[in-house]
């Protein structure tokens, strides 16, 4: 009879939206047995995003000129190995004219680096990001992704995890003691930020592209160089950023803006604050989630605060 009674009770907070713990939404609390995510699920439903990446670069669309590696006991020395920029060619006209590829690129001048000053979120703006997540889960990377999602109970609906997912990486907070709305999860990840006189963040390689391109990155050396002879890959640069130093910078190399958010969240929502095991073309990547503990939104769900691929 007990048991009768919990499930009547339980019954009306499913059906009527009312806030459950998953995985992912606050910090120090146990996933319901129903909700939980197997590692081997993890693996499958990666392999599945990245064969649905049809949108990555192909191997003669982006060149890269590593030059010199080091080892982990050099990466904070910030010493310029190398002579000439990381990017020997990347075909812009193939890649950057892709929609999802087009409105990251909008996104990317919309913020202000240095934490402390504060975000200010025009109307135009706002339309941008709009239209990069509508953009987005257009994809059949974000249509698996939204069906993982659904199937698992991780969400009710694909309109519950996109209004989530926008609030989770776009949703801004104080990295500067409350002394400005100053960041942001995918400003963090995507853009980059300046913290304490170093980089902090900065885990797209479009954007680092792009700044590079511009003068304003001075790449130094490699010190990871994954497995994958195709794109995406994973690596870890050291480079500086108008002088600012990133000694260990990991990136996906090649992928897709929606493979990255999507691999991103899907360890973020299922493996929050640890390691999470993904398999990518048959061989085995790690990904780093934290979320934002000095902040949260709706029934104590926590912000993205940093998500990038492991480089051992």
């Amino acid at each position: 009879m007990k048991g009768i009674l919990a499930l009547v009770c339980f019954l009306p907070c499913l059906t009527s939206g009312a806030h459950l713990s998953f995985p992912g939404e606050g910090e120090q609390r146990e996933v319901p047995s129903f909700y939980s995510v197997s590692d081997s699920e993890i693996k499958s439903i990666s392999e599945m995003l990245y064969s649905a990446d049809v949108n990555k670069a192909t191997s003669s669309e982006i060149i890269l000129n590593l030059q010199h590696k080091i080892s982990s006991d050099q990466t904070s020395a910030g010493q310029d190995y190398a002579k000439q920029k990381l990017f020997s060619y990347v075909d812009e006209d193939a890649l950057f004219s892709k929609p999802t590829f087009a409105r990251l690129l909008a996104l990317l001048n919309n913020y202000e680096r240095m934490t402390g000053k504060e975000e200010v979120v025009t109307a135009s703006e706002r339309q941008e990001m709009d239209a990069f997540l509508d953009e987005i889960f257009k994809t059949r990377v974000m249509e698996k992704l939204s069906q993982f999602f659904l199937s698992t109970g991780i969400y009710l609906s694909e309109n519950d995890f996109k209004a989530d997912l926008k609030e989770m990486w776009f949703g801004l907070y104080s990295r500067s003691k409350g002394a400005a709305m100053d960041s942001s999860g995918f400003e963090h990840v995507f853009h980059g930020e300046i913290k304490s006189g170093k980089i902090s963040g900065f885990h797209s390689w479009v954007h680092y592209y792009e700044r590079e391109k511009n003068g304003e990155i001075n790449y130094l050396s490699y010190s990871y160089n994954g497995p994958w002879t195709g794109y995406p890959d994973i690596m870890a640069f050291q480079y500086s950023w108008t002088g600012y130093l990133k000694s260990i910078g990991s990136f996906f190399i090649g992928s897709s803006p929606e493979f990255e958010l999507a691999v991103y969240t899907l360890c973020y929502k299922t493996r929050p604050n640890k390691l999470c095991t993904l398999s990518l073309g048959g061989k085995s990547a790690q990904i780093q989630t934290y979320s934002w503990p000095n902040s949260e939104y709706g029934a104590g769900k926590r912000y993205l605060a940093s998500s990038y691929p492991n480089s051992p």
